[in-house]
């Protein structure tokens, strides 16, 4: 899907009509499924993740973004994702299993946020360093959500970010999911604003078969919940190389 042609998850900011019955029961699906996310490991570097197989969805974003937030609130896990105290200071790649206890169909992957400099300059080059491998090469990455404060837009670093992941994104092969958290702090016209400027900067990132969306969100009213736990749903069942082709 294009960017140019719209946001692939449907904002309530663009005025989307309310779900119906069938609608309703693909939200109510999607967040049952998400409901079953569980801890599965924390790994501090790339060779201690599980072998590549079930599709992985990375949650990406700068420290204070609301990346842990936005997991627990899609999980409706109060303590699912640990945020520290200190932003910046968590420097491990969490995975949780969804689906089935007795066969997972998919993982999330809570990755560091960045852009804090409470840090050392050494272990944030070396997350740098785990991040970018991982977002490049994971071969059983199939989604990466980037969460951006719905006030500040994508910033500097996460366009990096972007460039980092645009060849994944080009053909489709890694799909994207741009959610503007904290949306309840902005007014109708200004989320309209923000929904729009991240279009025209995803715009860049788009051709023919890549699968890139916008949504407003926020963990306190609710707001895009239902549309982002259909997307992510739909996600698990393309994407992810199967384990030969880690090789």
């Amino acid at each position: 899907m294009k960017a140019e042609e719209g946001p692939q998850v449907r904002s309530e900011a663009k005025g989307s009509e309310k779900p119906d019955e069938a609608g309703k029961d693909a939200g109510h699906a999607a967040l049952a499924w998400l409901h079953s996310a569980r801890f599965l490991t924390t790994a501090s570097r790339l060779d201690q993740l599980p072998a590549p197989g079930r599709p992985e969805i990375a949650f990406v974003g700068r420290s204070n973004a609301g990346k842990s937030t936005a997991i627990n609130t899609l999980a409706q896990h109060k303590r699912l994702a640990f945020s520290s105290r200190t932003p910046g200071r968590t420097q491990h790649i969490n995975l949780f299993e969804v689906g089935p206890k007795d066969g997972a169909d998919a993982l999330l992957a809570d990755l560091p946020g960045y852009g804090y400099a409470a840090v050392e300059r050494s272990a944030k080059l070396r997350w740098q360093r785990v991040m970018a491998d991982y977002l490049r090469e994971r071969p059983s990455l199939a989604g990466v959500v980037l969460l951006a404060d719905a006030r500040l837009g994508l910033t500097e670093l996460d366009r990096r970010l972007l460039e980092l992941i645009a060849p994944r994104l080009a053909g489709g092969a890694v799909r994207l999911l741009v959610l503007l958290t904290k949306a309840d702090k902005l007014n109708r016209r200004d989320s309209q604003h923000a929904l729009e400027h991240c279009e025209q900067v995803l715009a860049a990132y788009a051709d023919e078969d890549a699968e890139i969306g916008v949504s407003l969100f926020s963990a306190l009213s609710r707001q895009g919940l239902d549309d982002v736990a259909e997307a992510l749903h739909e996600w698990r069942e393309t994407g992810g190389a199967p384990p030969e082709a880690a090789a």
